[in-house]
């Protein structure tokens, strides 16, 4: 069974039909948003909009409740849900941050998706990266850790105990979104042999619809 899975922060999202198009074109099983911004008083807020438009179930995970309007994690899944945790990765004086870790069912088989996006600062990240770590190692397999991890440092403590974990991952470029530099976003399997790909998606209106471009990897479950 092949399914595709994708992790895109979507920058505020200032144009869900633009945002739209390029979901569109990823044709992933389960996408992990970030930076999503949604009115929680409106009829059809962006969360809803984007799942009734490309046809798929939609799971929050937001990281700031505020009066005008909430702003995290979202899940995008054509999966069956069988289960939702939201995880709490804050550090006092940052930025609130979290992760939203999902079951679902790929076949008969259990899949757990794991989104999130960390900090800006070294010290932030590394601490909510074994946080991360903790909840993969409990989690059921296989699992899926994507999301934008903000790590620019290619031998941070982060990314090395990533590496030692999951084992070497393919890790394209994706921002900024014009002219890719930096990995920021990345996705990492559980077992690696269930892994068969990874690409950043820069076509279309990919490269302006925001400052990441989205990643897309193909899993070969068994």
């Amino acid at each position: 069974m092949r399914i595709a899975v994708a992790t895109y922060n979507v920058h505020g999202c200032p144009d869900p039909a633009r945002t739209a198009q390029v979901l569109s074109a990823l044709d992933a099983d389960v996408i992990a948003l970030q930076e999503l911004r949604w009115r929680p008083w409106e009829a059809l807020h962006v969360l809803d909009e984007l799942a009734s438009r490309l046809g798929y179930a939609p799971l929050a995970g937001p990281t700031l409740l505020r009066p005008d309007g909430h702003y995290g994690n979202a899940l995008l899944t054509r999966l069956p849900v069988a289960h939702v945790r939201l995880e709490d990765l804050s550090v006092p004086g940052r930025e609130p941050r979290g992760a939203l870790a999902a079951v679902l069912r790929a076949g008969a088989q259990p899949l757990t998706v794991i989104a999130t996006h960390l900090g800006l600062a070294p010290g932030e990240r590394r601490r909510q990266m074994r946080r991360l770590l903790a909840l993969v190692r409990a989690s059921a397999k296989p699992v899926v850790l994507l999301g934008d991890l903000n790590e620019w440092f290619l031998w941070g403590r982060p990314l090395r105990w990533l590496r030692a974990h999951f084992g070497r991952t393919p890790a394209p470029a994706t921002f900024p979104a014009r002219w890719p530099l930096f990995a920021l976003d990345r996705i990492w399997v559980e077992p690696a042999r269930l892994l068969d790909g990874v690409q950043a998606c820069g076509a279309g209106l990919a490269k302006t619809a925001s400052d990441h471009l989205p990643l897309r990897a193909t899993l070969a479950l068994h």
